[in-house]
């Protein structure tokens, strides 16, 4: 299957202002994209790029004083094959984990492993564990928040939703990325693209959306608290130990989001390459 995804934002600057933007497609997807997902600016300002410290890609610029639209129309290949589901997957003990995974058995900034452990070892100590264990996890996330993108804020925690019951997709990820790291597991913070391919009306407005990975049996595995179910057509942006670290967007200086679009629909093979709109 093919997916055409894509976004565009509109910020208002009252002064130049510089920004970090975390919005192309993860290297891990570079062999399946058709039609690049190029960053395109107007009015046109300098585009420098960097890779981060978690191997995503980040472009750099300084939006002028007024408004500037961010925009990017892509095709990527897809397998259309759901999440994979590995029920007989190991958990690891410390000591034998990768150095590499170890960063995300740590707190951080949403996360605060330090105030949720005790309830995590509560909740899910006689749980199976590996898989069995982020399963639960995610069962208990899914059932326990509240979705509504009226609940949305920026600053909330791992610890504030888990009291607060209510939030939206980054939410549902913080809250299972903390209990999956009190309970010694390496879990990371995914952000990119998800449709509704696959799944019955009605839809909701399209958004970025977060989901994180666990790892389990030497590899990292999807799983999405927000959805609790395999899916198909994500197409990933970032990862990181939060969102923290994949925000779609740092800047630096005053500025207002006037105009959020994202797009990510399922097109047929054949098709001419799509237009930005």
């Amino acid at each position: 299957m093919q997916i055409r995804v894509g976004y565009e934002l509109i910020y208002d600057c009252p002064q130049p202002t510089p920004m970090i933007l975390t919005l192309s497609i993860h290297f891990t997807r570079v062999s399946d994209i058709l039609v690049p997902d190029h960053l395109i600016t107007h009015p046109p300002v300098p585009i420098t790029a960097y890779r981060d410290g978690f191997g995503n890609w980040c472009s750099r610029i300084v939006a002028p004083k007024g408004q500037i639209r961010l925009s990017t129309d892509a095709l990527v290949n897809d397998s259309g094959v759901a999440d994979v589901v590995a029920p007989l997957a190991p958990q690891h003990a410390v000591q034998d984990l990768p150095n590499e995974t170890l960063m995300f058995l740590l707190g951080s900034r949403y996360c605060e492993t330090d105030r949720l452990s005790q309830t995590a070892w509560d909740l899910f100590g006689h749980s199976p564990t590996g898989w069995g264990r982020v399963q639960a996890i995610c069962d208990f996330v899914h059932h326990h928040i509240t979705f509504g993108y009226e609940h949305a804020r920026a600053t909330r925690t791992a610890w504030e939703v888990f009291h607060e019951k209510t939030g939206v997709c980054r939410d549902y990820a913080h809250l299972a990325v903390a209990f999956c790291r009190c309970l010694n597991i390496p879990a990371r913070y995914c952000t990119g693209y998800l449709g509704d391919m696959g799944m019955p009306p009605p839809y909701g407005p399209m958004d970025f959306a977060a989901w994180f990975e666990a790892y389990l049996g030497g590899h990292w595995y999807t799983f999405d608290a927000r959805n609790n179910v395999p899916r198909i057509g994500r197409v990933l942006i970032a990862q990181g130990r939060d969102a923290a670290d994949v925000a779609l967007s740092n800047t630096f200086g005053p500025n207002t989001l006037t105009q959020f679009k994202v797009w990510t629909d399922e097109v047929n093979s054949g098709l001419p390459s799509p237009a930005t709109p």
